[in-house]
């Protein structure tokens, strides 16, 4: 295997990997043998994708560098293949709840208590989240909330991982475009006051969404949105960070780490909404400390790139 050349991942895309054709070969095992017959395929696809493609391996790159500083050689190669695997088993998680349905799959909800209060405060509620676990699978057991739940999502042309409502079936989400007018503020804001769940990603800026304050993340500067405390503060709505964590092959877990409540702070500037960002970013931080391959940023959050050096 060549030695990668230290390069950054700067630019976030939602583009898939693989091809169409290869998507449909998991989608058609799914089919025919579950879940576990789509996984014993994966580990040999990511296998292959580790061993041969530098491009899968400077995806991982970035993170795992600041994750795991020390690690060299094959060390570093492990990481890659249980980063990748993570990712795939997620993506094969989420095709087989659109597939299959809910059989098979379990989320604990030990948290399902605090959410229902939250919800029936009727301010609404703002789940932030993170691109870790299965966040799929978590919105989809939140129907026992029994409340309508709105899905900030941006899908980029060229993206063939569906989620697990595009597999058929009805959409139990209401789905805004952060590309579209003012990042789709006016949409949440509205679901907002009728009670109804928002769900954003605290973890990246998508859409028009400019917004942004800087903070330290695994020893590096890197910019989180604050619109999602904006957003509360301008509402009234609570804030629930949730990290949903893959448990086990069947089975998941909502992981509400902390509720915030944001006061109107007034002003067009962002540095108000700094310690809640702060809150969170923590958060995000040591869930990446107890669940070190369950955290999914594929490209470089950072700024500085003082830790893209080195071997791999």
């Amino acid at each position: 295997m060549q030695q990668d050349t230290p390069q950054r991942v700067k630019k976030w895309s939602s583009k898939s990997i693989g091809s169409r054709f290869q998507h449909w070969i998991f989608y058609t095992l799914i089919r025919l043998g579950g879940r576990g017959a789509a996984y014993l395929l994966l580990r040999c696809v990511v296998f292959y994708y580790v061993l041969f493609s530098p491009s899968v391996r400077r995806r991982c790159f970035p993170y795992l560098s600041r994750r795991f500083p020390q690690r060299q050689g094959l060390a570093r190669l492990v990481d890659c293949y249980r980063l990748s695997l993570g990712i795939g088993e997620v993506l094969v998680d989420r095709a087989a709840l659109g597939i299959l349905g809910t059989e098979g799959l379990t989320v604990d909800q030990a948290d399902q208590a605090r959410l229902e209060d939250l919800v029936g405060r009727g301010q609404g509620l703002i789940l932030v989240t993170s691109h870790v676990g299965s966040w799929q699978g978590a919105m989809a057991v939140l129907k026992f909330l029994a409340t309508p739940v709105n899905l900030l999502i941006h899908r980029q042309e060229g993206d063939l991982d569906r989620h697990f409502f595009e597999h058929g079936g009805e959409n139990p989400f209401r789905v805004i475009d952060p590309a579209g007018y003012l990042g789709g503020t006016l949409e949440m804001m509205g679901a907002l006051k009728r009670g109804e769940i928002v769900c954003i990603m605290g973890d990246r800026a998508m859409g028009s969404e400019s917004g942004t304050i800087k903070d330290n993340f695994l020893g590096g500067e890197v910019a989180f949105p604050y619109s999602p405390y904006k957003l509360a503060a301008a509402t009234g709505a609570p804030i629930a960070l949730i990290f949903p964590v893959k448990t086990s092959a069947t089975s998941y877990a909502l992981n509400l780490a902390r509720v915030l409540s944001v006061p109107h702070l007034g002003g067009r500037s962002g540095e108000p909404y700094r310690p809640f960002v702060k809150e969170y970013v923590a958060e995000l931080e040591r869930f990446t400390a107890e669940h070190p391959y369950q955290f999914f940023n594929f490209f470089d959050m950072w700024e500085d790139g003082a830790a893209t050096t080195g071997k791999r």
